[in-house]
């Protein structure tokens, strides 16, 4: 499996008041954009499913992760009218508790089975216990040993490099956040130069042009080939991209995903088609992809005709989209201890459903892993309520629980019909 690819509402109502001619309309009440939220659900559906199967030719289906930065910079520019500052730390805030609580599961996990990072010749020895920190907070890669326990074990002795490796991703974040309040204001007077900026430097960094080592490397390469996605997330949020007219918008994306599958072909790695071990590919891909995406976005304020359906699992899915993301990949392999008790079944001694059992393993660990995300989220979701400062819930599907009234707010509506009675009589008196 290729580690590099992985990840983080009710809507106001209409008034009913009818227009004044001569009065400007009020301005709509922000919302959630539906649209925005169901990209964001198809995206993580598709990252579980790359994990799980492998298929590198998602990569081009659907590029998640260009997706995901751009939803997260049209976010981030529509926080940043606040002081940035204030929305940094908001953005830190809400993203590291879920990670502390994945971060301690799977430390103390490896610290049971006897990873000492001060030893791991792959951490530079005591460099290894510093390069902890980054379990605190992402501003690196956080370490993890390539090979732990043995292959023939409960979990593969590759477990760690796939639970860990998932977090490149909220290192990258966590750059593109920080990075925010200077990119905003040079998108914002070189709108162009701005936005073309990252491919340019992919076409340096990302083609062995310029080679920066290690994990400094990963970073700016991570930087670079989603740095442009991200800035297409401005564009969206600050209506440029809407006035380029579709035409052109079209036409010049259709130009760069072709440029990216003709480059792609040249430089295909051991998967194939997986744009992830592509850089200037994916780089160019995704923002074709993302352009033609946000150029067609209707900005639904619900989910129309059939896709009102999935209305709950949208919303449940964004709600906890940190903890889909940082779990996800552990709750893969959690899989293959539990499968592997079927072999244990009376029936199983027959080969024939031997046979059946292993020629459809993959697609039952795909049925099982999405109860176990369930159970996840309940177990560590509501962590992601509390670094929002909300009330915590175990289940954020947008269902509104049926509750008693409080006896104050009883008392409160008692007390307002009273008065209302009481204008009333005076009223015919």
């Amino acid at each position: 499996m290729t580690t590099h690819e992985y990840p983080v509402g009710a809507t106001a109502p209409l008034s009913a008041e009818p227009e004044d001619p001569e009065r400007e309309p009020a301005p709509r009440r922000p919302g959630r954009d539906r649209y925005l939220d169901l990209l964001r659900s198809l995206a993580l559906i598709r990252v579980v499913v790359y994990h799980l199967f492998g298929w590198g030719w998602l990569t081009v289906v659907f590029p998640s992760m260009g997706v995901m930065f751009a939803l997260a910079g049209s976010l981030m520019a529509r926080s940043l009218n606040r002081p940035p500052l204030n929305v940094i730390r908001g953005r830190l805030r809400r993203l590291l508790p879920p990670f502390w609580a994945f971060g301690a599961v799977v430390l103390t996990m490896m610290f049971l089975a006897d990873w000492n990072p001060a030893k791991d010749p792959d951490l530079g020895g005591t460099w290894g216990l510093v390069d902890l920190f980054d379990y605190v907070v992402p501003v690196g890669a956080p370490p993890f040993p390539w090979h732990l326990g043995s292959p023939s074990g409960l979990l593969e002795d590759s477990w760690a490099v796939e639970a860990a490796g998932v977090l490149w991703y909220l290192r990258a974040y966590l750059w593109f956040v920080v990075a925010s309040p200077f990119m905003l204001w040079a998108f914002r007077r070189a709108p162009r130069a701005t936005v073309l900026a990252p491919l340019a430097l992919t076409a340096v960094v990302g083609t062995g042009l310029v080679t920066v080592p290690g994990e400094t490397g990963n970073a700016v390469t991570d930087f670079a080939v989603y740095g442009g996605c991200w800035i297409l997330g401005f564009a969206h949020h600050e209506g440029m991209l809407a006035k380029v007219p579709r035409y052109l918008a079209i036409s010049c994306s259709a130009l760069m995903m072709g440029f990216g599958l003709w480059w792609a072909s040249g430089h295909l790695g051991p998967d194939g088609w997986d744009l992830n071990d592509i850089p200037l590919a994916d780089a160019m891909w995704s923002f074709g992809f993302v352009v033609i995406l946000l150029q067609y976005s209707p900005s639904w304020r619900e989910l129309p005709g059939r896709l009102a359906r999935w209305d709950k699992l949208v919303t449940l899915s964004n709600n906890r989209a940190v903890t889909i993301y940082l779990w996800h990949n552990m709750l893969i392999m959690a899989t293959v201890p539990i499968l592997d008790q079927l072999y244990n079944l009376p029936f199983m001694e027959d080969d024939r459903a031997t046979a059946v059992l292993d020629s459809t393993y993959t697609l039952w660990m795909f049925v099982l892993v999405w109860p176990l995300i369930g159970l996840t989220v309940l177990a560590f979701g509501w962590i992601e309520d509390i670094a929002a400062r909300r009330s915590p819930r175990l289940w954020p599907n947008g269902s509104k629980s049926r509750r008693p009234k409080g006896r104050s707010e009883t008392k409160r509506r008692l007390e307002s019909r009273e008065r209302s009675e009481t204008r009333g009589s005076g009223a015919k008196t």
